[in-house]
């Protein structure tokens, strides 16, 4: 099983011509475990949901996409939400004012970590605003010390600019997160707020000297590269498609490439992770790049179902 640690909340999505929003589940975390639970990849979730009547709608969304909620009580209090604004044919990606003071995924301790994990879980998911919002990113990243090297560790930071208080601050605790994990993934956006006047190949060999074995720059409609801890760079072009919005496109992505590391059983531990070939990342990438085209074709933060995949 992946299990998937961070937020779930409520997007409001503007609707088209209108002074209006509408509620959808939302998340970077929830998305790619909703992603993971289309592509019928074992999958679960670990936050905490409100009682309120956007947790039920939290809860029923993901029950029905497949998510173990295990590791995911409810709690009474606020749910997070997130206004979305979505740029006019810019390359620009969404914006978000979040809202989440004493939401309760926000609201992760320490004190609410299972003790163990079950055996079956073999890789963790960490990302977005759930390792900057206190007191959940500490929480969630002792959970990540605790558990490195134990199992394979994925990180997609989908940086939010918006809710970063201190940008070198974040940035040295990427570099921590950046030690614990065995797979990165960043949007070319993410790595331009971290770096912006570097390039990815003079900080690569850093990151591998951390531990890590694969990084992925997806770079939207430039298409996408990775790279090996045990050598080379693979390139994979972005799939030409009618854009209805990009919204959730990364995440579709992200979780489309574990469901195929899963399903060809690099995800079992660290030494299968660490036997991949260039010619099994160019397929990954590929199956992923397809999954992210098909959630753009649509509205919002819809991923693809396995079926919708092909071979």
């Amino acid at each position: 099983m992946i299990l998937c640690c961070g937020e779930v909340l409520i997007d409001f999505i503007p609707v088209p011509g209108e002074q209006a929003y509408r509620p959808f589940p939302g998340g970077s975390v929830l998305n790619i475990a909703v992603g993971l639970g289309r592509m019928q990849a074992p999958v679960g979730l670990l936050s905490r949901l409100s009682t309120d009547l956007f947790g039920d709608l939290l809860g029923d969304y993901l029950e029905k996409n497949n998510v173990n909620l295990d590791y995911c009580p409810r709690i009474d209090g606020p749910t997070t939400l997130a206004f979305v604004s979505l740029p006019d044919d810019s390359p620009q990606e969404a914006r978000y004012a979040f809202y989440a003071t004493g939401a309760v995924d926000r609201c992760l301790t320490t004190d609410d970590l299972p003790v163990q994990l079950k055996q079956e879980i073999t890789a963790i998911h960490f990302g977005s605003i759930s390792l900057v919002l206190e007191p959940g990113a500490t929480a969630l990243e002792n959970l990540m010390a605790r558990e490195s090297r134990q199992r394979i560790l994925t990180l997609d930071p989908n940086v939010r600019p918006g809710i970063i208080k201190d940008k070198d601050q974040f940035r040295q605790k990427f570099l921590k997160w950046v030690s614990l994990v065995d797979i990165l993934r960043l949007s070319v956006m993410d790595f331009e707020y971290l770096y912006p006047d570097q390039k990815i190949e003079h900080l690569l060999q850093g990151w591998f000297d951390h531990g890590i074995n694969l990084v992925i720059l997806t770079k939207g409609a430039d298409g996408v590269s990775g790279y090996l801890k045990t050598g080379g760079e693979v390139y994979v072009p972005a799939q030409k498609i009618q854009v209805k919005d990009t919204l959730g496109a990364g995440d579709s992505f992200f979780s489309a490439a574990l469901a195929w590391l899963y399903e060809n059983d690099l995800l079992k531990n660290r030494k299968a992770l660490m036997r991949i070939t260039q010619t099994q990342l160019i397929d990954c990438l590929a199956f992923a790049s397809r999954a992210a085209a098909i959630n753009c074709s649509r509205e919002g933060a819809d991923p693809p179902y396995r079926e919708e995949m092909g071979d």
